[in-house]
């Protein structure tokens, strides 16, 4: 396979965001682009991630190609899924070997819509959609399930969302957050039970801009390319009832077709929008106690519909390219309960 490797990242979130699709976008093309060392002419493909159900409007991504400029007239594509899906479909279009550069981004703007009701419509549309649960519900049923089998407890789920509070906090300007011990947060009301607020992340707008280059290209331009050594993503089946909640079989094959399996990691960025599933994640991933999960604090510091999946790439890639890590597995999911999963393989220059 051609090597390809992350050579730049940007991302930003807001709780809320006045900004519109283009004016959210080119802040991070242009970061991004501006420290990849590539030039616009360089970009051979184009692939962005958004939902067009969260904008209420056909074809916004479209609109969204604004920031990227497409005169003379590029080569696009677009994914109606997590931008780290855009990563797979660019990473794939490289491997053709006519161009040497893409650039990916992503971006969801959570507070345009009730994000509840977008993803009611992904549901089995015979048995789940008609009953219209709220993906909190069939999260909590999900956490139901581990706690009842004996994987996690709420104490530990507690415990997994304060370290992750407390690491995107840490990460942010300004002062740190008050730090709430474990007895408290679990002294406070559920939102479903057994999910507690501090056991959900919090939605964002934002969005995330991201350049691969392939080979030598990538090593001209770049002083720690992030490489791209192995990437795969599988699907589980569409109804919940004939699948293992406390189990992600999809992780644990993605991750071996990857080749995560059984290796060492200085860090490990995991897309888990709830506290439970970070542990179900960590353990399909096989991760020990040396690995450091989500330094950035995952989904729980930045939780954009349609950019977490990316952001986690990006963070996974950010820490190679700063040299503070020589290795990284990212991991994004996407669908009710974890139903699709992607795992990505990140490796500094051997």
């Amino acid at each position: 396979m051609r090597e390809v490797a992350i050579v730049a990242f940007a991302d930003v979130s807001y709780a809320r965001s006045e900004d519109d699709e283009v004016e959210l976008i080119s802040g991070v093309i242009g970061r991004a682009m501006a420290s990849s060392g590539i030039t616009r002419k360089e970009i051979g493909f184009t692939i962005s991630g958004s939902c067009d159900y969260l904008g209420g409007r056909p074809f916004s991504f479209v609109t969204a190609l604004d920031a990227v400029g497409a005169w003379p007239p590029i080569s696009e594509s677009h994914v109606e899924m997590d931008g780290a899906w855009a990563l797979y479909e660019a990473w794939v279009r490289l491997q053709h070997g006519d161009i040497d550069a893409a650039l990916i981004y992503a971006f969801g703007r959570t507070s345009q819509g009730e994000l509840g009701d977008v993803l009611a419509t992904q549901l089995d549309p015979y048995y789940l959609a008609p009953l219209w649960p709220d993906a909190v519900s069939l999260a909590a049923l999900q956490a139901r399930a581990m706690i009842d089998a004996g994987i996690c407890s709420e104490k530990e789920m507690a415990e997994v969302a304060r370290a992750r509070r407390r690491a995107a906090a840490s990460r942010r300007d300004g002062p740190p957050a008050g730090d709430v011990a474990v007895d408290e947060l679990l002294a406070t009301p559920y939102v479903t039970a057994p999910l507690h607020s501090h056991d959900c992340a919090p939605n964002s707008d934002g969005a995330a801009a991201m350049v691969l280059v392939a080979g030598d290209r990538a090593r001209q331009v770049c002083p720690r390319p992030a490489w791209i050594r192995g990437i795969d993503h599988r699907i589980e089946a569409h109804a919940l009832g004939v699948r293992d909640l406390t189990r992600s079989t999809s992780t644990e094959l993605a991750a071996k077709k990857a080749g995560a399996i059984g290796r060492s990691f200085d860090i490990a960025e995991i897309h888990a929008p709830y506290s439970h599933q970070d542990i179900l994640i960590s353990r399909a991933l096989g991760l020990g106690a040396d690995v450091a999960v989500n330094p950035s604090g995952g989904a729980f510091g930045a939780n954009a519909y349609i950019v977490t999946g990316l952001a986690r790439m990006g963070a996974a890639a950010s820490r190679i390219l700063d040299g503070t890590a020589r290795s990284a597995v990212a991991h994004a999911t996407s669908g009710p309960c974890m139903q699709q999963n992607l795992v990505c393989v990140l490796e500094g220059e051997r």
